[in-house]
């Protein structure tokens, strides 16, 4: 039964990930694609690492566990760090947010 959970937070993960490389390529500008990587890519990752670990604890595998939560952990707080100084970064170089099609 945990098995079932963990295949669906795998493929509810999997799901996220491609949407935020779909916003990677669609998106306009830096500021934009930064929103698709943070927001979706950080949340499917974090998923893909719960059903790990899920998986895991079916398996009785307590070092696929503590791998998994510590790898989650580390990317619930290097993800959003990482966008805000690429953001940051991108506004002192003077670098514009896209407004729209030039008519």
């Amino acid at each position: 039964m945990i098995e079932i959970f963990a295949y669906i937070l795998i493929a509810i993960g999997l799901i996220f990930d491609l949407l935020g490389v779909l916003g990677l390529i669609r998106f306009p500008d830096i500021y934009s694609r930064l929103q698709a990587a943070t927001k979706t890519v950080t949340l499917g990752t974090v998923s893909i690492l719960l059903g790990v670990a899920l998986y895991g604890i079916s398996k009785s595998h307590f070092d696929f566990i503590f791998k998994a939560l510590l790898c989650a952990g580390f990317t619930l707080l290097t993800a959003p760090v990482a966008a805000h100084a690429i953001a940051r970064a991108s506004l002192k170089f003077g670098i514009k947010v896209w407004r729209g099609e030039k008519k």
